[in-house]
């Protein structure tokens, strides 16, 4: 690790920078406040998620399968608005890797698993304009981690060797992932633990 001199830095967003977009706990408070059988919800939510996070569906259509099931007495607009409300700016991170990147550099594209309305959301209600180079996100390719071929095209866009890259992800299965890539990969667990890990690359 001491000896990395990465020419591109790749960032999972959900768990690194902000909360993940629609966690279990999300999920479990929706229920809870909008009187939803959880167990009910979450077999229709395992079903189509992944296919929102491709861009294979809507937002709209992922809540018209999870929710409107049934007759409710509640608008498909407070759960969206529910759905937004529940991002939130995970602690350091994002100040630091911008303060970081301006300092060095070297550019930053997230790599992440999400779909487009939330995705959207997030970017701006954040300004991740000011971390991020670019946007390798599911909803746009069509493809999510931890497939193959997205570390592929992650590298293709960058136009860089495997061993020239570097990738943070909180999930350990998507770091090892991107590692049988070649792709130098790091398990983000805090904030002070990956600081450590950026101090040690050669610049």
């Amino acid at each position: 690790m001491n000896m990395l001199s990465p020419k591109v830095i790749f960032l999972d967003v959900g768990g690194v920078l902000l909360n993940n977009a629609w966690g279990h706990e999300s999920r479990k408070a929706v229920c809870e406040k909008f009187h939803l059988n959880y167990e009910e919800f979450e077999v229709l939510h395992q079903f189509v998620f992944n296919l929102y996070e491709i861009g294979k569906i809507t937002l709209d259509e992922y809540i018209e399968t999870t929710v409107f099931n049934h007759p409710r007495s509640f608008a498909k607009e407070e759960i969206k608005e529910f759905m937004f409300s529940q991002s939130v700016l995970l602690p350091n991170m994002l100040q630091w890797i911008i303060e970081w990147k301006e300092k060095h550099k070297i550019p930053v594209f997230s790599l992440n698993n999400e779909g487009k309305e939330l995705n959207d959301y997030r970017i701006h209600k954040f300004g991740l304009h000011r971390c991020f180079d670019g946007f390798i996100s599911s909803c746009e390719v069509g493809m999510r981690k931890p497939d193959p071929e997205l570390y592929k095209l992650a590298r293709g866009i960058v136009q860089l060797q495997p061993h020239e890259c570097v990738y943070f992800d909180d999930r350990i299965m998507l770091v090892n992932a991107a590692a049988k890539h070649g792709i130098h990969s790091f398990h983000h667990q805090d904030f002070e633990s990956t600081r450590m890990i950026f101090d040690n690359f050669t610049i």
